[in-house]
């Protein structure tokens, strides 16, 4: 049993019922936006150029996004076929998009003088989309939270923080109170996002539990991330253990699972180009075929992709961000059948590129061009009928054409874009061709 008297299988149906509509939703945008966006060398830029207070103050003196239209990031989000977004309502730099009671590190204090999450929580809930916010476990900038020797604190190594004292409850004081404030003072959130726990930083170091319930208490509903204390595969878990795994920058080899081999809703966090935060030089941006595949590589293994874009310190997503965006869009329009509900088809991956399932109906993602038939192995016998999702056109369904004579081919079921099946047919869409198999 746990704090809560619940039994682990309580807890993980109370999970999979919560998460019925992150699942069904698959795909969703990670807005890193602050005053990070000034410097423009990515939102570490303070931990890694090891900047004091004094050398990152005039980014808070300057801080005026004055192009800042949540709207039309709603509407970027939603014309990409995204269902929910997450906003870093506060950073590792401890500045805070809201107006805390609890701060004056806070944009209202800046030439901005505006709530920015009050704004961007009406404007995403206005679309219809999913409203998360992030928010940073570590604050480089409270008092109270350690520098000296730290992991990555700007001032780790700033021989005049040796020897400091600090008051850790205090600190856990300011944090669990600006939960509180974020997730009382805008209407429904349905994601909180903690970020991170490490070291001896982690768990109840955060009194995670009583956050959690907490956090429950205001949003029942409310989905929670695994970074509390990554133990959501834990046999019972612990009341902060989350509601799904977030792995980042990267997709796990195979289905997450617990340790109990029970499946794990998940979502992978991955950036546009190599930074979360606005940088200017960087221009290495995934195109939009790297991000489709992507998602169809997410939903393939029941997960989804939360993809990141970095707002200017005008407040707006870059051009390259949209215009990448508006093709994944376009794409789903088309092929989103394949992906929204989707998961897991449990069969082998094949050569040819991946398979979704929603139900009884199979969607096979040809992602490369194959010479001749395109082999359906181990489904003989199993599928009525193929039509591919850009236009309903028919997929011809046979043997091998030659099985009287090609040995090789034994019975398994092979799909052909046009007849004679034998020939070699180019896929009409060269970044996901996606067939619907009914069974």
């Amino acid at each position: 049993m746990t704090e809560t008297g619940k039994t682990g299988d309580e807890i993980r149906r109370e999970r999979w019922e919560r998460t019925r509509w992150f699942r069904e939703a698959r795909f969703g945008m990670f807005i890193h936006w602050g005053l990070y966006a000034i410097p423009a060398r990515g939102e570490w830029v303070r931990s890694h150029e090891k900047l004091s207070e004094e050398d990152y103050r005039p980014f808070f003196e300057q801080f005026n996004p004055t192009a800042y239209d949540p709207r039309q990031w709603a509407a970027i989000a939603k014309d990409a076929g995204m269902k929910y977004a997450v906003l870093t309502a506060k950073h590792h730099d401890g500045f805070c998009l809201w107006d805390s009671a609890l701060t004056d590190y806070k944009c209202t204090n800046t030439p901005c003088g505006r709530d920015l999450v009050a704004e961007y929580v009406e404007a995403f809930r206005e679309a219809g989309l999913g409203v998360g916010l992030y928010y940073s476990l570590p604050d480089w900038r409270h008092p109270d939270y350690p520098a000296w020797g730290d992991r990555q604190h700007p001032m780790r190594d700033n021989p005049e923080f040796q020897g400091r004292e600090h008051n850790w409850p205090r600190y856990v004081e300011y944090l669990h109170g600006q939960v509180r404030e974020l997730l009382s003072k805008y209407g429904k959130i349905d994601i909180a996002w903690f970020d991170f726990s490490y070291g001896e930083y982690i768990a109840e170091k955060w009194r995670a539990a009583e956050l959690v319930t907490m956090a429950r208490r205001l949003q029942p509903h409310l989905l929670i991330d695994d970074r509390l204390g990554y133990c959501m595969h834990d046999e019972t878990p612990a009341v902060f253990g989350g509601d799904f795994a977030g792995p980042e920058q990267g997709i796990p080899a195979e289905c997450l699972r617990d340790n109990l081999g029970n499946e794990m809703p998940w979502e992978a966090c991955i950036t546009l180009n190599d930074h979360w935060g606005y940088c200017a030089a960087d221009e290495n941006y995934k195109t939009p075929a790297d991000v489709i595949r992507t998602l169809v590589h997410c939903v393939s293994k029941n997960g989804n992709l939360l993809l990141n874009v970095g707002p200017d310190a005008l407040g707006r997503i870059p051009e390259p961000s949209a215009a990448i965006l508006r093709e994944v869009g376009q794409w789903l329009r088309t092929n989103g059948r394949s992906i929204y509900g989707c998961g897991a088809a449990d069969l082998p991956r094949p050569d040819w590129g991946r398979f979704t399932r929603k139900g009884d109906t199979l969607y096979a993602h040809v992602t490369e061009q194959v010479i001749g038939q395109i082999p359906l192995a181990g489904l003989g016998g199993k599928v009525k009928q193929a039509r591919r999702l850009c236009d309903g056109a028919e997929v011809i369904l046979s043997g091998l054409w030659n099985a009287d004579v090609d040995a090789a081919g034994g019975g398994d079921l092979y799909m052909a874009l046009g007849k004679p099946v034998q020939h070699t047919y180019r896929l009409p869409d060269p970044v996901d061709t996606v067939i619907e198999l009914s069974r």
